[in-house]
C-alpha cells in the first residue's frame, strides 16, 4: 500500500497540473462543479470514510449561514467549527475510529474556511453606506447571496484543500466568474516559484533519510552527549520546514495554473486579504486583458527569504504560512479587544487549529517571552545604535531567532508533553533560560538609558 507522503504529493503534484483545466474554463458553473467534484474525491481517497466529519461540519455550517443573523454568525460559526474539530481529533475516546492522519490538513482547511465565510458575512452586513466605494465592496464581496451550494462547493474547492493558501469566498468567487482567466500569465511567475524546489527537495530527502525525529524517542539518544542532544534540533527542524516548504510552493503553484488568486497589479492585492483598491479592480476590468498585468500577491504563501534570514523572530513568523497567518491576525488578533492578550490568545488558537497534542501548545506558548525579550535587547542595544553595531545586532539576533524555532520544533515533531519536556530538559531548558535572561538584560539595560537621558 502506498504509504501517506506518496499519497499526498501525488495529489498535490495532479492538482498542479489539473489547474489549467480550470484556467481554460469559462463558464462559472462548470468551474464551480468541476473544482467542487475533484475536491469530494480527493478527500475521499485521503480520508476514506472519515469523509463523513467534513461533510457534517460543512452542512451544519451552511444550514447556520442560512438560519443566523450577519450580526451573530461570526462567534456561532467559529465555536461550531473549532468545536467540531475538537470533537473529530476525540472521536477515539468514544469509541469512534480515529481519522488517518492526512484527514487532519483537509478538516483543517474546511475549519479555515467556513470561520472565514462566517466573518465575510457578518463583515459585509456592517457596510450599509452607498457611496461608489461601499458599492464596489458589495459587488466584490458578494457573500450575502451565499447559497447553501455554494458554500458547500466553497468549502471543498480541491486548490489548497489540503495545503492551503487560504483565500476567502470572495477570491473564490473572483476565479469563478473570471472570464478572461485563459489570458492570465501563469509560465512566468510559475517557473519563479519553482527555481528553488530542487534544492530544497534535496535538502529534505538527504536529511530525512539519514535522521528521524523517533531517534529522540529513545533511551539510547539521552546517552549520547549534550553537544549532540543540543544539535539534533538543527536539522530536525531543517527537515520539519523543508518538508513544508515544498508543500507550499506546490499549493502556489496550483494556484497559478488554475489563476485562482490573480488579480491586476492595479487591486493592489494582499496576502489572504486580495484586492485592497477595488476602484482599480474596477477600472482593470474595462481594460483589454492582453495589456493587463497580474500578480498572485492573494495566495503568497511563503517568503522563503523571510523564513531563513529575517533577524527577528516577529519577521520570521510572518513569513511563514503567510495566508494563515492573515487567517489568525484579521479573525483573532484583531477582533481581542484586550490588547494584553492579543498575542497569547492568537498563539492559543492556533495552537489548538494545528491539534491538540501538548507540544504544539509547549512550543507556541513560548513564542510570546520570545518575542517580548527580543524587544527588550532590540531597545536596549539596537535602538539608537551606529550602523555597523546595529548589523552585528542583526546578525546575533538571527542566530538566536534560528535557534529559537529549533528549539520550539521540537515540540511540533515529539508532540507528547513528556517526550517534549524530556527533550528541552536534557538540554537544561537552554532557550527558556536565554530569553528570561535577555528580557532580565534587556529590560536593566533599557531602564538604565531611560534614566541616563532623563537626567541629561
Amino acid at each position: 500500500m502506498a504509504s501517506d507522503d506518496f499519497v499526498y504529493g501525488c495529489l498535490l503534484i495532479f492538482s498542479v497540473f489539473f489547474g489549467v483545466i480550470i484556467k481554460y474554463s469559462k463558464d462559472e458553473g462548470v468551474k464551480r462543479i468541476v473544482t467542487t467534484v475533484v475536491g469530494v474525491v480527493m478527500v475521499t481517497i485521503i480520508c476514506r470514510f472519515h469523509a463523513v466529519h467534513s461533510f457534517i461540519v460543512i452542512l451544519v455550517n451552511c444550514l447556520l449561514v442560512k438560519s443566523i443573523s450577519p450580526r451573530h454568525i461570526h462567534k456561532v460559526g467559529f465555536i461550531w467549527a473549532f468545536g467540531y474539530l475538537a470533537f473529530f481529533r476525540t472521536v477515539h475516546h468514544l469509541g469512534i475510529p480515529a481519522p488517518p492522519p492526512l484527514s487532519n490538513a483537509v478538516q483543517l482547511f474546511i475549519t479555515l474556511r467556513l470561520v472565514g465565510l462566517a466573518f465575510e458575512i457578518h463583515d459585509s452586513s456592517k457596510v450599509t453606506e452607498e457611496t461608489q466605494d461601499c458599492k464596489l465592496l458589495k459587488k466584490y464581496n458578494n457573500v450575502h447571496q451565499c447559497s447553501i451550494w455554494e458554500t458547500f462547493s466553497y468549502s471543498y474547492c480541491y486548490i489548497g484543500l489540503l495545503t492551503g493558501p487560504y483565500y476567502k469566498y470572495s477570491v473564490y468567487s473572483y476565479l469563478l466568474k473570471q472570464q478572461n482567466s485563459d489570458k492570465i500569465p501563469t509560465f512566468q511567475p510559475l517557473w519563479e516559484k519553482i527555481k528553488p524546489l530542487p534544492v530544497i527537495m534535496a535538502t529534505f530527502f538527504f536529511l530525512s533519510h539519514y535522521l528521524s525525529v523517533e531517534y529522540a524517542k529513545t533511551d539510547e539518544f539521552y546517552e549520547r552527549s549534550f553537544l549532540y542532544r543540543l544539535l539534533f534540533m538543527v536539522p530536525m527542524f531543517m527537515i520539519f520546514r523543508t518538508r513544508l516548504y515544498i508543500a507550499w510552493i506546490l499549493s502556489e503553484c496550483m494556484c497559478m495554473t488554475s489563476t485562482l488568486g490573480a488579480f491586476p497589479i492595479k487591486a493592489k492585492a494582499r496576502c489572504g486579504q486580495g484586492p485592497t483598491d477595488l476602484t482599480g479592480l474596477a477600472e482593470s476590468e474595462k481594460e483589454e486583458p492582453e495589456s493587463l498585468e497580474y500578480d498572485y500577491e492573494t495566495v503568497h504563501n511563503l517568503d522563503i527569504y523571510g523564513c531563513e534570514l529575517a533577524p527577528k523572530t516577529k519577521d520570521g513568523l510572518k513569513a511563514w504560512n503567510m495566508t494563515v497567518q492573515y487567517w489568525l491576525a484579521a479573525y483573532v488578533h484583531k477582533r481581542v479587544t484586550i490588547k494584553s492578550l492579543k498575542v497569547t490568545l492568537t498563539m492559543a488558537v492556533s495552537a489548538f487549529w494545528h491539534g491538540i497534542h501538548p507540544g504544539y501548545y509547549l512550543s507556541f506558548l513560548t513564542v510570546p517571552p520570545i518575542l517580548m525579550a527580543e524587544q527588550a535587547m532590540i531597545n536596549a542595544f539596537r535602538k539608537d545604535a551606529s550602523p555597523e553595531k546595529q548589523a552585528r545586532f542583526d546578525w546575533a539576533c538571527w542566530f538566536c531567532k534560528m535557534r529559537g524555532f529549533d528549539y520550539m520544533c521540537m515540540g511540533f515533531l515529539l508532540l507528547g508533553a513528556r517526550e517534549t519536556i524530556r527533550y528541552w530538559s536534557s538540554i537544561y531548558y537552554i532557550v527558556h533560560v536565554v530569553t528570561l535572561l535577555f528580557f532580565i538584560i534587556g529590560s536593566l539595560v533599557a531602564l538604565k538609558k531611560h534614566n541616563t537621558a532623563k537626567k541629561e
